[in-house]
């Protein structure tokens, strides 16, 4: 590798940030600012509720369950960061980021096809393995990212981090954000989010 022109040497390690961007944490940038419509997600689990019991939920217990969802990201990306390390060592960096993406997967799919399986609970484990999977990324990502620089451009690399997660964060608040805020509409209704996990 260090035999090739140095301007593929550059194209190669760019590429690498790159996909090692969108793998790692923007998906955990994403994943922290996405839920910022509980209208949906509370009227999702008033009808689920309802159609099991026939009655609908208390106001407080709606909350709770809300406050539960939001929260138990935290959890698991507190869970994730600490067993991060045994993950490295046992399977190594690249592998450990690989199966992270898995695991991104499984719960985008989790959460997404909830509503067709009218489950709330769903929402729940996948908000929380969405957390692990952040705990993970979180921790492993700055190192990979500087393992695979060279010295003069490590600190960049490791920037790159932060970079992607603020670019994930961004990309959640937009679409978040209700049709009526950007297309001006009364009707049409959901999010982008909504309409991305069956929420519309």
């Amino acid at each position: 590798e260090h035999n090739l022109p140095l301007q593929v040497q550059y194209q190669m390690f760019f590429q690498m940030i790159l996909v090692l961007g969108i793998g790692g944490s923007l998906p955990v940038g994403y994943q922290i600012s996405a839920i910022n419509s509980p209208s949906y997600i509370k009227k999702f689990m008033n009808e689920t509720w309802f159609e099991r019991t026939g009655s609908s939920l208390h106001e407080k217990t709606l909350l709770f369950l809300w406050s539960v969802i939001v929260s138990i990201y935290g959890v698991g990306g507190f869970m994730g960061c600490v067993f991060s390390g045994f993950l490295t060592v046992k399977f190594g960096k690249k592998k450990s980021l690989l199966g992270t993406d898995l695991l991104i997967l499984v719960t985008a799919l989790l959460v997404g096809l909830s509503k067709r399986a009218k489950s709330f609970e769903m929402i729940l484990i996948g908000r929380f393995l969405f957390g692990v999977s952040a705990g993970f990324c979180m921790t492993i990502h700055p190192q990979y990212a500087g393992e695979i620089s060279t010295k003069k451009l490590r600190g960049f690399a490791n920037a790159t981090s932060g970079f992607f997660w603020s670019l994930g964060k961004s990309l959640g608040q937009i679409l978040g954000l209700r049709y009526t805020s950007i297309f001006g509409k009364e009707k049409g209704g959901g999010a982008f989010l909504g309409k991305l996990g069956g929420f519309a």
